[in-house]
């Protein structure tokens, strides 16, 4: 998976920045930000992949966690 992060401008001429989407592809991830946001101007577009990473979930692996 991958996270992409979105600036727009609504239709109401408002910008929005940091609208993070984890999807597939570029693709689906926009078609979820117009689900949200109609007929919005996607202005920047970030991709970035996803750390998956198997934390432990014991109580010290949580606080290390929120601590990071």
């Amino acid at each position: 998976m991958t996270k992409f992060e979105f600036a727009i401008r609504t239709r109401a001429g408002q910008r929005v920045d940091r609208i993070v989407i984890q999807a597939q592809d570029r693709e689906t991830a926009k078609r979820r930000l117009r689900q949200m946001y109609h007929h919005c101007e996607i202005l920047e577009c970030r991709e970035s992949a996803v750390d998956l990473r198997q934390e432990n979930l014991d109580v010290e692996g949580i606080i290390n966690l929120i601590s990071k």
